[in-house]
């Protein structure tokens, strides 16, 4: 019997990714990579069985091999790089949502902090549908890929689920932030209002400790990290 509506309630998380892992059917610029993260294994092998028959234009699906890092199972949904790509995105998009019972999905293109609507005229205006304009994407701002905004951590793993960033290290307890904002320095100097807290030092000296050799700095409840000239604005969780 196939899935129902419903029959992935709470079960898979409301942003995927795009482009943020590499295709195995072929190369990154000729391939669009779409990744879903669920809560158990068994949700994600029936996600991936419902994408792989249910779109033809769905080139492979596949379910990482194993629990992830951020402790959840992927399912990995290859597309041919082509101007029909957001419209067959947005489809699929609203199959999971009819099996999962999420109002909105949100989309995250190549690791970046910010997230999107899953809307297709966004989804075209975001996504590279063509080789040239995949490789000018990918490398016009790198900064904007966390996974390239802490490549001198200190720390083993950080992952991005739904807006939860999460540091970890071996033998320590992870630590989670909601992502609020990022931007170049000047764009987020605009937008703090809250006060220097001058009461967040032992706290600051503990995150450089554990994230890695950044300006960090407490406005308020915000924690500001600056690398180069961007600035990421978290809250602890």
């Amino acid at each position: 019997m196939g899935l129902q509506a419903n029959d992935l309630k709470d079960l898979v998380y409301r942003i995927f990714e795009v482009d943020s892992y590499k295709s195995k059917m072929g190369e990154d610029k000729d391939i669009v990579v779409l990744s879903f993260s669920c809560m158990t294994e068994a949700s994600a092998r029936d996600l991936e069985n419902f994408i792989e028959k249910g779109y033809p234009h769905v080139l492979d699906a596949d379910v990482s091999s194993g629990e992830q890092s951020d402790g959840t199972y992927k399912v990995f949904v290859e597309l041919e790089r082509m101007k029909d790509v957001p419209k067959q995105i947005f489809e699929i998009v609203d199959g999971v949502k009819l099996l999962t019972g999420i109002p909105e999905m949100k989309f995250r293109y190549y690791k970046s902090f910010k997230s999107m609507p899953a809307e297709e005229g966004i989804l075209g205006e975001t996504i590279p549908l063509d080789k040239d304009s995949y490789e000018i994407k990918v490398n016009e701002n790198p900064m904007e890929n966390y996974k390239h905004f802490f490549n001198r951590s200190y720390v083993d793993s950080i992952d991005v689920i739904n807006e939860t960033l999460i540091f970890q290290k071996k033998w320590a307890e992870p630590i989670r932030f909601e992502i609020l904002d990022f931007g170049t320095k000047e764009q987020i100097g605009k937008t703090i209002k809250e006060s220097y807290n001058s009461n967040s030092f032992a706290e600051v000296i503990f995150l450089t400790k554990y994230i890695g050799d950044y300006d960090i700095h407490k406005y308020g409840e915000k924690f500001l990290i600056d690398e180069k000239d961007h600035t990421l604005v978290l809250k602890r969780q």
